[in-house]
């Protein structure tokens, strides 16, 4: 069976994630590209006697790249040179896509276009002429509608057709100048790579040549004479006024201005879309902004209101049926005392502890992916762009530090969408003080202890302090390290769509898979670690004996001025650094071993199925009438698990509100964790940035918990 290679190309917000969903369906791979950890979506499909093996490229507006996913798609087709190019092209802005779509004819490989959103233009009134498009570009054009599947069959066929015809696409003219100068470097390339051979040599390539892409240039290990190259260019701008670069940007418009004025009718009196009429709203310079926290205040409300009842489920199934059945199990097998105690409190309680804040973050991971394919977050970036330059970055940067309260690692990776290096740093290092899913289990615990009433304020006031801490950060470095003045804000905005629940489902499991990834790997390692430490020298009369208590004392004073400067704290916070997650599962393990509780449970896997059955059931109604609730946030009034009650009387023992409120600040604003860090090493490439980063998220968090509970005392709290 013959194998076609299938590059699937096209602009952001085309759908082409969408597009390439309905193509795999249950069969799309994911990975990383080699060297980045932009990601890599494969998927391989049988049509006949044919395997088509399509390749996902990121997301691009042009072959000059400015930002690493265009690099990316770049590298790729130029040097892999895949037998068939898909382009999703976006109805409804022929335009701007076509443009996009000349570069990949220069590439000279048979192309396919996916006319996606058809049903978008349709509505619109417009009507594209689709025989007369594939005649003049020498493609093959298909209409699709990827959110219903429609033409996607057809999508098939035509990619198996251009390839079996070898259909190039046709070579349009780019005026006199370029095209002799484009024929004088093929000719001066044959002279000195005589092992080339002319077919080699597309028009794509010599244009690379002559724009001067150093960085494409050394990959493909050819020689030429720049000498004579510059003397084309030097005769190109005297004659046209303009740089090559300048002058194919006009020439490229030029074409796919023509071609849509030939293939485009649209009707006489413009119709105002769904979008504009919306957008007069929530693009509005006074509504704006606050609609866009009431959007955000009740992303969270509904996340925590929803998600909380199953949060309980999972800590109660776990600390409930599934430990006792463990310990069963564990007795059955005649375990010794060192393995019962490693699985069922280091692994087990550790571990479940961390999965069941699963729920939390899986919602809001939900619902900002729902923003997201919706349009919104284009615009939010928009708002707000202003407010970002205050502290020299731009509008883009806001989406990165908004996927932040979801997880600070993913938003590392999303700051390739920002052009300046020294505003991808700047954001990078503002990134982490936007409060993420992680640390949700510290205030959830604290704020049961110490908060009960006021909960709802604390929690909103946690998530202030740290966007302000972050704009007083960004402000002082912009003054004095990353000084210099931010990029134009260039961003898309896409008309709002009704995301379908595939694209849903299929997007958030890549958000939440990190999590899930990271709970199964480095916070099940880090627990077992703490449950060593905990443990050595073999069962100590006083956990602070054991080597963890030993190092926590050490580091004890350093947070003595904070309110908290006993040993389980700095332990706690010293295993945090790791994994947010484990600060909660590390305390539970300190104050359960000072006390060792003996229950008698009776045996019956009957009544154990029966009640997780039934305790599902009810915290289902509980998120139901949660989310129905006209009540303030119910998140963190509702009763609290068993296991988290002893948790909660051991810290009521060991803090006071205002040490533990120092303790949550601290919390919020130290170094993330330990995968951060990784993804600031990939993304940055310098050990040196990575312990910069890290000696200003701890000296950040050190001084502002030291205000915060100075002046608390001073007060008289």
């Amino acid at each position: 069976m013959r194998e076609i290679k299938i590059a699937v190309v096209g602009n952001p917000n085309t759908g082409k994630s969408t597009l390439i969903n309905a193509l795999a369906k249950a069969r799309l791979q994911v990975g990383n590209w080699p060297g980045v950890t932009v990601e890599k979506k494969e998927a391989t499909l049988k049509v006949g006697d044919y395997t088509l093996a399509f390749v996902d490229l990121p997301g691009a507006y042009s072959l000059s790249p400015f930002s690493l996913e265009e690099k990316i798609a770049r590298d790729y087709l130029f040097t892999e040179r895949p037998d068939v190019i898909l382009c999703v092209v976006d109805s409804t802005n022929l335009e701007r896509n076509l443009y996009f779509v000349i570069q990949l004819m220069e590439l000279e490989i048979p192309l396919v276009l996916a006319l996606n959103l058809f049903d978008e233009a349709q509505k619109l009134g417009y009507q594209i002429d689709i025989p007369l498009l594939e005649r003049l570009l020498g493609v093959k054009a298909i209409p699709t509608i990827a959110t219903r599947g429609e033409g996607i069959e057809e999508l098939k066929s035509a990619i198996v057709e251009v390839y079996l015809q070898n259909k190039i696409p046709n070579r349009l003219s780019y005026g006199e100048d370029l095209e002799e100068a484009i024929d004088r470097v093929r000719l001066q390339l044959l002279t000195l790579n005589p092992q080339l051979e002319a077919s080699l040599l597309y028009k794509g390539l010599l244009i690379k040549l002559l724009e001067g892409d150093q960085e494409l240039i050394s990959r493909l290990n050819l020689k030429f004479n720049p000498e004579e190259i510059k003397k084309y260019l030097q005769h190109i701008e005297k004659v046209h006024g303009e740089d090559i670069e300048s002058y194919l940007t006009d020439l490229r418009y030029g074409l796919a201005t023509g071609v849509v004025r030939q293939v485009l009718h649209k009707p006489e009196i413009r119709k105002i879309t769904f979008t504009e009429r919306v957008d007069r709203v929530l693009l509005n310079r006074y509504l704006g902004i606050p609609i866009f926290l009431l959007m955000m205040w009740l992303l969270f409300k509904v996340a925590f209101d929803v998600a909380n009842p199953y949060v309980d489920f999972v800590d109660e199934t776990i600390n409930g049926p599934i430990m006792k059945w463990a310990n069963v199990g564990l007795e059955f097998l005649e375990a010794p005392e060192w393995l019962n105690s490693l699985l069922l409190h280091g692994i087990l309680a550790g571990v479940g502890i961390v999965f069941s804040f699963l729920p939390v973050i899986g919602v809001i991971m939900l619902l900002i992916t729902f923003l997201e394919s919706s349009g919104y977050m284009a615009r939010a970036a928009f708002l707000m762009d202003r407010l970002m330059r205050s502290f020299g970055v731009q509008g883009k940067s806001f989406i990165p530090m908004l996927l932040g309260f979801g997880c600070n690692v993913p938003s590392v990776y999303a700051t390739r969408v920002l052009e300046q290096e020294r505003e991808r740093k700047l954001t990078i290092f503002l990134v982490p003080f936007m409060s993420c899913g992680a640390r949700l289990p510290v205030y959830v615990v604290f704020v049961s202890a110490f908060f009960v009433e006021a909960s709802g304020t604390i929690l909103f006031s946690l998530y202030v302090l740290g966007i302000g801490t972050a704009i007083l950060l960004g402000i002082f470095l912009h003054k004095l390290i990353y000084r210099g003045k931010s990029s134009p804000f260039i961003m898309e905005l896409p008309p709002y769509r009704l995301p379908t629940f595939r694209d849903l489902r299929v997007h958030t499991w890549m958000k939440l898979r990190h999590f899930v990834i990271k709970a199964g790997t480095w916070i099940l390692a880090i627990n077992v670690v703490i449950w060593v430490l905990l443990n050595l020298p073999w069962k100590p009369n006083n956990p602070e004996e054991s080597y963890l208590g030993k190092t926590g004392a050490l580091l004890a004073p350093i947070f003595k001025p904070l309110g908290f400067g006993d040993w389980a704290s700095t332990a706690s916070l010293l295993a945090g650094s790791l994994a947010k997650e484990v600060v909660v599962s590390t305390m539970a393990q300190i104050y359960a071993s000072e006390e060792e509780r003996a229950q008698e449970e009776t045996l019956n896997l009957i009544e154990d199925l029966k009640g997780i059955v039934f305790n599902f059931g009810a915290k289902t109604k509980e998120a139901v009438y949660n989310l129905i609730s006209t009540m303030g946030i119910a998140t963190l009034q509702v009763e609290e698990p068993e296991e988290a009650k002893g948790l909660i009387v051991k810290l009521q023992e060991h803090f006071t509100p205002l040490s533990a409120l120092s303790f949550m600040i601290f919390v919020l604003l130290y170094w993330p964790c330990f995968v951060y860090g990784i993804a600031v090493r990939a993304e940055l490439g310098s050990f040196k940035l990575y312990l910069q980063a890290i000696l200003i998220h701890t000296l950040v968090a050190w001084l502002v918990s030291l205000l915060f509970y100075q002046v608390g005392r001073i007060l008289g709290f």
